[in-house]
């Protein structure tokens, strides 16, 4: 059996590697050559040598001014992933090789420690996985988010967590010690109710009942949870968003947000790339659509613009997303969390030595 790079790999969000915009030469492989690595290619797994972990940014779109990713790249595989392109930064391609070619940063808890203990840290809100999910597949076995979660809960820093992995389950005893003093609270994305569309949009991440279960089952712990829907796409998953906010209340979300598809670099060709092999008939459609909500283009990078798109169909989205979220009542309560508690572990001074 010939396998050639467009063809759709079981279990990934994209069978090809554009060009890194930062590299002069690509390598072109064989199309002709029989692998098994072409066919089912295996993840691998680098040390991240990071010196710092927490960053910073100064968007007015997000809620958070610093955030902490554990992994770079993400095997989820969801192929409009706007983190693709810092796989360029590495070296990488943003295709395959972002879903098969993971960073690990394994130092991470000790440098988070670190830096809470300094000065100069200004205790606030952190978000976690806010690029790359912090519960993707191999946290299972390297547990290292977990032990992040450890760390804000010996220092009482609040944090906020992004994911669409049913394993944030498996650290719920640690998120319900960190809410009796408001230090956690989950958003869960959502992004279809269609188990189909969902395993060619995000081939490896939990399927969309496994996640209603997830913010029922963090729900039923008293931690506060919401849903996120995301990335919401003109003409392919907008209509679904009534329902996906009724289940989502239903199964136990207190309050509820939308991102609108961003495509930044090459995620644009991707992403067309993806409509073309699995959606060809309603391919011009969605395009037309996101080239409307984007002034004419695939993608907006301007703040204020690129979360929530402009025109007539955004406008739409907007209103329909705003009335079905009444109608469920998740529009009554908003995020708490707080720094209030905030303290630096007596004794712990002594542990900046080690660095």
């Amino acid at each position: 059996m010939k396998t050639k790079q467009e063809d759709v790999i079981f279990g990934r969000g994209t069978a090809i590697n554009p060009a890194n915009r930062f590299e002069q030469i690509k390598i072109e492989k064989n199309e002709d050559l029989e692998t098994f690595e072409m066919i089912s290619p295996k993840t691998e797994f680098f040390k991240d040598q990071t010196k710092s972990f927490i960053t910073y940014n100064d968007s007015p779109d997000l809620g958070f001014a610093a955030g902490i990713n554990p992994y770079r790249g993400c095997e989820h595989g969801c192929v409009y992933c706007f983190a693709r392109p810092y796989h360029e930064y590495l070296g990488f391609s943003i295709g395959l090789d972002f879903e098969t070619k993971i960073l690990v940063k394994e130092n991470a808890p000790e440098i988070l420690r670190k830096e809470l203990m300094a000065k100069r840290w200004q205790p606030q809100v952190i978000a976690l996985s806010g690029a790359t999910d912090c519960y993707q597949p191999v946290e299972r076995k390297l547990q290292i988010t977990r032990k992040c979660l450890e760390v804000l809960n010996e220092f009482r820093n609040p944090v906020c967590i992004i994911t669409k992995n049913r394993l944030v389950t498996r650290d719920i005893d640690l998120l319900k010690q960190m809410n009796g003093y408001k230090g956690a609270a989950v958003f869960i994305s959502v992004t279809t109710l269609d188990r189909k569309l969902a395993g060619v949009m995000e081939p490896r991440a939990s399927r969309p009942q496994d996640r209603l279960r997830t913010i029922q089952m963090l729900s039923e712990a008293g931690i506060p949870v919401g849903v996120l829907v995301s990335p919401v796409i003109p003409g392919l998953n907008d209509h679904e968003i009534p329902l996906i906010l009724k289940e989502c209340a239903q199964a136990g979300a207190q309050f509820a947000g939308y991102i609108i598809l961003r495509l930044p670099f090459a995620v644009k060709d991707l992403f067309t790339q993806w409509l073309t092999q699995h959606f060809p008939d309603c391919k011009n459609k969605i395009l037309n659509r996101i080239l409307d909500i984007r002034g004419g283009k695939l993608n907006d990078p301007n703040f204020k613009s690129r979360m929530k798109g402009q025109g007539i169909f955004a406008e739409n989205i907007a209103n329909l997303f705003y009335v079905a979220k009444k109608r469920v009542g998740l529009y009554t309560k908003g995020l708490e969390l707080s720094v209030e508690h905030f303290e630096r572990p007596a004794g712990k001074q002594l542990l900046l030595f080690k660095y």
